[in-house]
């Protein structure tokens, strides 16, 4: 069962509906010329006839008449039944699609790993799958308004239901996922999701949104990692544009997707050791190799070094933070293989 199969059904239902329709009213303008009936009686006759309930007639009907009405009997029941087969067809074709279509969709979370799961998709939810895509970085949303879903479900990967159910968020794969980013526009229910997917698998790294300051300390208390306030992160924005315009400005580009921006890239050290030596950053030489720029360095502590020296050491499970054109980044991923 295709998309295009469903048309066709639609197309065929539409006509049959417009094959019912003309009968009805050719059945209601012989009665009304050919017997000479009032309209009501018309009208009363054409139902009874078509679908043959067996009443009398309202009034004498002379031989035309009677032939009017053997016309329309035979007429009514070859549409009819047409119209009642292509109605049933369509019905049971939408539903085999539906199926099959959620089928696919559970197959395709099955097989994903280390993907990300985004609770809610409203305005933050819509802007953190779009980022998550630039960087094809797998990810399934829970949303429970079917018109969202249906809107927005060619492109993807849905699960419908409340993500405060545990099944819910097993269905979107929670035993394998990386992360949950909880975008419900509603504080509570965000801490209700962090409280059961933090039960459910201790290891998630999981975002919550907030809109009340009140809110982050519960929030982290229940097992976000992390705490965002949009609302915040929007003035603090407009605010720093009016006291350093182009600073803030030259920052926006650099998360900017396109040809012709920069871009950042947060590259785990492990990426490299297989393909080179790397002791120091300067083993490393990423600005000769792919043009990239090292500016930052993570310990594996989760401290963060600026503008790192050439010569510091490199620890396992450490990351650099490397900034370079779209195509420096290309580049440098495709030289150590980094997914």
């Amino acid at each position: 069962m295709t998309f295009d199969m469903l048309r066709m059904f639609r197309s065929r239902m539409y006509l049959a509906l417009s094959l019912m329709t003309a009968v009805l009213l050719f059945g209601i303008l012989g009665y009304r010329f050919i017997s000479g009936y009032n309209w009501i009686d018309a009208l009363y006759m054409t139902i009874i006839t078509v679908t043959t309930v067996g009443f009398s007639e309202v009034g004498p009907m002379d031989g035309t008449g009677k032939i009017f009405t053997v016309i329309l009997i035979v007429t009514s029941v070859f549409i009819f039944a047409f119209a009642i087969s292509v109605i049933t067809e369509y019905v049971l074709g939408r539903n085999s699609l539906q199926l099959l279509k959620k089928k696919k969709v559970e197959n395709k979370i099955g097989s994903l790993t280390n993907h990300v799961i985004i609770c809610g998709f409203g305005r933050n939810g819509m802007q953190a799958a779009q980022r998550l895509n630039a960087y094809k970085k797998p990810f399934v949303v829970i949303e429970k308004d079917r018109e969202v879903i249906e809107k927005y479900e060619e492109d993807v990967l849905f699960v419908e239901g409340d993500a405060n159910d545990d099944e819910v968020l097993k269905n979107a794969g929670l035993v394998n996922a990386q992360y949950l980013i909880a975008a419900l526009p509603d504080d509570a229910a965000n801490l209700f999701v962090v409280l059961s997917a933090r039960q459910m698998k201790k290891n998630l790294f999981i975002i919550s949104r907030a809109s009340l300051v009140t809110s982050q300390n519960k929030l982290r208390l229940a097992g976000a990692d992390k705490v965002i306030m949009p609302d915040k992160i929007g003035g603090d924005h407009m605010a720093s544009l009016v006291v350093m315009p182009d600073l803030i400005t030259f920052m926006d580009k650099l998360s900017m997707e396109g040809e012709h921006t920069t871009n950042l890239e947060e590259v785990a050290i492990e990426d490299f050791s297989g393909n080179m030596e790397c002791n120091s950053l300067r083993d490393l030489d990423l600005r000769k190799k792919t043009g990239c720029t090292i500016i930052g360095y993570i310990e594996p502590n989760g401290n963060y070094i600026i503008n790192p020296e050439a010569d510091l050491k490199l620890q396992p499970k450490s990351k650099v933070i490397v900034l370079g054109r779209p195509e420096q980044i290309r580049k440098l991923n495709e030289m150590f293989h980094i997914v």
